[in-house]
């Protein structure tokens, strides 16, 4: 929502101010779709040397997401710490023999399937399962700290990967001003080209050239950049849940009282998404 409104304030602001200051729009325009020609293919044939079919379709994803938001809101933190907080009573109470089918086949779950959109985040419920599948696996005699570095590795990996669009963006947005320069240089050329025209097609031309070097740093930082930084924002935002798997599993396996688990991990969510003391403990009454 915010994204688009901002577009639209910069082209207003941009274009208007421009306009209302004794501009004529009439040459900017008429120069655009020929400028973007150059730097818009310079830059897709950038990213597609730079990038594989997988990075790429990341790349897609992720301008979703700028548009979109963070996936996760309060109520699916909520369900993460009931998710979690449930398995680890399951392997506190009836051992790890009673908890190995949910994380053998978490699909057909009677737990995870309480919690779908948890669920459809394979990276969250492989995370859970594999951490939980060493436990089951080795009876509960794994050395708990030997445990938290597994999980900080694949935290590590995760974010690595998941941040990886965002990288891409800002990569563009180094290249554009460059590319800019490049449709400019062309223009330029162009108008050498036509050396014998009078002064005002000269000048036109020369306008018009100039326009690609407009175009190419307004695109890089007052479009591609602001993208890049607000993906980063977003993708932060919803790797803050995996960190909410990992303290109430470790906590656990520390042998640490259930409530002190859960509201450690309750009070380390950011605001906007911290579900109330009441809701989650009142809520775990009822598990």
């Amino acid at each position: 929502m915010f994204p688009a409104i901002g577009l639209v304030v910069l082209i207003a602001m941009v274009f208007g101010g421009f306009a209302i200051t004794g501009g004529a729009l009439g040459p900017v325009m008429h120069a655009i779709p020929h400028e973007m020609l150059i730097i818009g293919g310079a830059a897709v044939g950038a990213l597609i040397i730079g990038n594989s079919g997988k990075e790429l379709k990341a790349l897609g994803g992720g301008l979703g997401k700028v548009f979109k938001g963070p996936t996760y809101k309060k109520q699916d933190y909520l369900d993460v710490i009931f998710l979690v907080s449930r398995l680890m009573k399951l392997l506190r109470t009836d051992g790890p023999i009673a908890l190995e089918p949910h994380v053998e086949d978490p699909k057909s779950s009677s737990i995870f399937s309480e919690y779908p959109k948890l669920q459809k985040d394979k990276a969250l419920v492989y995370m859970i399962c594999d951490t939980l599948r060493l436990v089951v696996v080795s009876s509960g005699t794994l050395d708990v700290h030997a445990v938290e570095e597994v999980m900080d590795n694949s935290l590590k990996t995760h974010h690595h990967e998941a941040m990886g669009p965002a990288g891409t963006l800002t990569s563009l947005a180094d290249s554009l001003p460059a590319l800019g320069i490049v449709a400019a240089v062309l223009g330029i050329v162009k108008t050498m080209g036509s050396i014998d025209k009078p002064p005002s097609v000269l000048g036109g031309m020369i306008g018009s050239a100039l326009v690609g070097t407009f175009m190419g740093v307004l695109l890089a930082y007052g479009i591609v950049s602001p993208l890049a930084n607000r993906l980063n924002q977003v993708l932060e935002a919803d790797g803050a849940i995996y960190g909410v798997v990992k303290q109430i599993i470790i906590a656990s396996l520390h042998g640490h009282p259930q409530p002190l688990v859960i509201e450690a991990a309750r009070s380390g969510i950011v605001h906007s998404n911290q579900p109330g003391f009441a809701e989650v403990f009142d809520g775990l009454r009822g598990k």
